[in-house]
């Protein structure tokens, strides 16, 4: 709230919220997160049931284990970068909501909702993957003791009753411990990340000590037969994929029991941990295989032939160096693994809908909190949405998992963008360097994973690109849900930003097509090909194989040249088009502008700096219209009267009156932070209470009261306050609960009076 800074020497101090300690909010989400525990839950959210059992195989496969190793190291680097981001952010910002907060704050409410939107998507696919998970558990280890009541098969998995129910019931596990206790969720969570660290760095130390009598090799370094610097580059172009989640902590900023300087060093020490662990499985996955066997390759080329124990390579590892302790220790590490994702992402997605609930994105009742200071509604929300996923099958989560690729990019690339927008306004040197250089390799990153065909990569299953194009939609669709509700009118300012969506969104489509149409002409080549194979010697099939192989790569290139020059054309039009809508809005703007100053004249009270009488008229038409339409909730007026103003001006003269006034109003903006205060005549405010201050209220009205009251027979403020809070059953506008509020504020100057302070006769 703007406050009007004065020359006249006052003693104002009494009326400071900075100089009284017992004024802090004591409603919202409170500080109780030590360092060691922001740890734990970064390093829980980042690692989970995928990086013990499917990604370590699947870097390995792809770039062997140097080539992983190095795209690792790589990937660390750059996730470095977006550690120093949202550091330089928290700091700045530290609101729960995490980059969506941080974004609306630099940018503005439009660019927030898109955050919003993927930071939703990517979390809870890394939840509903865990979740899922636990029957995959069941299979490997527990013999299928829940594949039982098979309902169907779904995109080729079988989804059984018994795994749906185990699954459910863990989903509503993890809600129940996050929604009891913030303190026992802390304890649980740092047990895990104990457990699982410590497992993993076991088995592969105890390897490493026993590899060299083995008789077993680690080479080759490399896949054979294909590029290293590729199989670097593509390992780092996927790995922003292996650390989601270790930023998630930054959602609950405002529970840190330590000062936000220390954030950093605790998001390295999380990234350094994390990394360890990849590079430790990777290297465990390499240093045993079965007999019959010449080499890890040969091992992982044929890994589909194994069963058990065997087809999980690091698995096997473990029980070749340690025996069965190996591999208990390492399924305790598992299990930790998943547990600790699932409570970090719980935790994560419940801090960003209470965030986005404060602006109305989500209805109010996801700003509440229970005894424990728990905003338990927003976990029930994610309880809810996540009831129909084990339905799904492990394989649709499978390509929902693969959309998380595309939405950490988006999500880290805002997150550069921001620091390089603040860090330019504070000149932090630095900052834009490291902002500068991030946002030019996650834009790579991006383009690397919108033209997969560029780079004869398929990483992305298609299914994932039609999933993320839904996604895409479905978020239009709500924000015109939001907008429409919007009556202060915050969103639908940023026209670029939804535009550069829908460019997203049609070369995602585009590159569906493509992809359906390069599988299609596949499946006609190979049956062509297959024809002609029976009536061929080896000599002339493999003449065969090479002239088709040709023609797909033929095929290929022409739909690429294809999708660029369409996304060219296309580009150009939709940049022509925001020009000219940019020429129109200068105008519009300049016009706009006037309107604003005039209209910003109007209402600011001259002396205080707040809004007037006539802005509170105002916002009183604005009120009665959401009464009666029955959208608005909750609010609660505040009627203040200036004690002692008329003997000043009487004895001091109307100078030191005016800066009583703005004492007063200094106060009272200091303890209603997050309310507008209007000025409604000489000595009389209003405050409308909303958000924080609303929920709050009582507290805040106690702590200022005590301070005035201290205040009698000094020099310092006193003021009256009269609290009323909106009843939707018996209050017809704004004016019944004023009247409460007005009658309250005299029944309170009657009492200071009894107390010996000066009122208005």
């Amino acid at each position: 709230m703007k406050m009007v800074k004065t020359n006249i020497t006052v003693n104002c101090s009494r009326g400071s919220i900075m100089d009284n300690k017992s004024a802090k909010n004591t409603v919202g989400l409170q500080p109780y997160l030590s360092p060691i525990a922001v740890w734990a839950f970064s390093v829980g959210s980042a690692i989970g049931w995928g990086s013990l059992i499917v990604t370590n195989t699947n870097y390995i496969s792809q770039a062997g284990p140097l080539g992983s190793i190095i795209g690792l190291l790589i990937g660390i680097a750059m996730m470095l970068m977006v550690a120093s981001h949202y550091h330089f952010l928290s700091a700045r910002y530290p609101e729960a909501g995490g980059l969506y907060n941080y974004i609306k704050n630099i940018f503005g409410y439009d660019r927030a909702f898109l955050v919003a939107w993927y930071l939703f998507l990517v979390y809870i696919s890394v939840f509903w993957a865990n979740a899922t998970s636990v029957p995959l558990f069941a299979r490997y280890f527990l013999h299928g003791i829940f594949s039982f009541g098979h309902l169907y098969t779904v995109f080729g998995y079988d989804v059984y009753l018994g795994e749906v129910i185990i699954t459910l019931a863990v989903i509503v596990i993890i809600a129940l411990i996050s929604m009891y206790s913030n303190k026992l969720t802390a304890r649980i969570m740092t047990a895990l990340a104990f457990i699982f660290v410590i497992g993993i760095s076991v088995c592969f130390a105890v390897a490493m000590i026993k590899h060299p009598s083995s008789g077993m090799t680690m080479k080759p370094a490399f896949i054979p037969d294909a590029s290293h610097l590729r199989q670097i580059t593509h390992i780092a172009f996927i790995s922003p994929w292996a650390f989601i989640g270790f930023e998630s902590v930054s959602h609950y900023s405002e529970e840190y029991k330590f000062t936000h300087k220390k954030l950093f060093n605790i998001l390295l020490v999380s990234l350094i941990v994390i990394t360890a662990l990849y590079i430790f499985l990777v290297v465990l996955s390499v240093s045993a295989y079965p007999e019959g066997c010449s080499s890890w390759l040969d091992y992982i080329t044929h890994l589909d032939d194994y069963e058990g124990i065997e087809g999980l390579p690091a698995f096997y590892a473990a029980h070749h160096y340690l025996g069965q302790s190996g591999v208990y220790i390492l399924m305790a590490s598992l299990v930790a693994l998943v547990f600790s994702s699932l409570i970090g992402m719980m935790r994560a997605l419940s801090r960003l809908c209470y965030g986005v609930a404060q602006d109305g994105i989500l209805s109010k009742a996801f700003t509440k909190l229970n005894k424990k200071n728990i905003p338990y509604n927003t976990i029930l929300l994610v309880l809810i949405v996540s009831l129909p996923i084990p339905f799904l099958g492990r394989t649709a989560i499978g390509w929902i998992v693969d959309t998380t690729t595309f939405g950490s990019t988006i999500i880290y690339g805002f997150a550069s963008i921001a620091v390089f927008k603040a860090s330019r306004e504070e000149k932090c040197r630095k900052d834009i360097i490291l902002s500068s250089i991030c946002l030019v390799i996650l834009a790579l990153f991006l383009f690397y994973l919108l033209f997969p065909g560029l780079f004869s990569d398929h990483t992305i299953e298609t299914e994932s690109y039609a999933l993320m194009i839904a996604w895409s939609l479905l978020g239009l669709l709500f924000f015109n849900r939001v907008i429409k509700k919007d009556h202060a009118r915050n969103f639908g300012k940023a026209i670029i930003v939804w535009i550069a969506l829908l460019i997203f969104m049609v070369i995602m489509l585009m590159t569906l097509v493509q992809r359906i149409n390069e599988s299609r002409q596949n499946d006609v080549i190979n049956t062509i090909q297959s024809h002609y194979y029976d009536d061929e010697d080896n000599e002339s099939s493999k003449k065969t194989d090479d002239f088709f192989e040709d023609q797909r790569q033929a095929l290929s290139s022409i739909s690429n040249v294809s999708s660029l020059i369409i996304i060219f054309i296309f580009g150009t039009s939709i940049a022509v088009l925001y020009s000219n809508y940019r020429s129109m809005r200068k105008w519009e703007s300049i016009a706009s502008a006037e309107r604003d100053h005039a209209r910003t004249i109007a209402f600011t009270d001259t002396l205080t700096g707040v809004k007037s009488k006539h802005a509170f008229e105002e916002q009183e038409a604005i009120i009665d219209y959401q009464i009666e339409e029955g959208t608005l909730e909750e609010f609660g007026l505040i009627v203040c009267d200036v004690n002692g103003l008329k003997r000043i001006n009487d004895t001091l003269g109307h100078k030191a009156g005016d800066k009583y006034i703005c004492c007063s109003c200094n106060m009272l903006c200091e303890y209603f932070a997050h309310s507008p205060v209007f000025r409604i005549g000489g000595d009389e405010f209003v405050i409308l209470l909303e958000g924080r201050d609303y929920k709050s209220r009582n507290e805040i009205i106690d702590d200022i009261n005590r301070v005035i009251e201290e205040n009698i027979g000094t020099d310092s403020v006193v003021i009256s306050l009269g609290l009323a809070e909106y009843n939707s059953e018996t209050d017809k506008n704004i004016h019944d609960v004023f009247k409460r509020a007005d009658a309250l504020m005299y029944e309170r100057k009657k009492q200071l009076k009894s107390m010996g302070a000066v009122i208005r006769e």
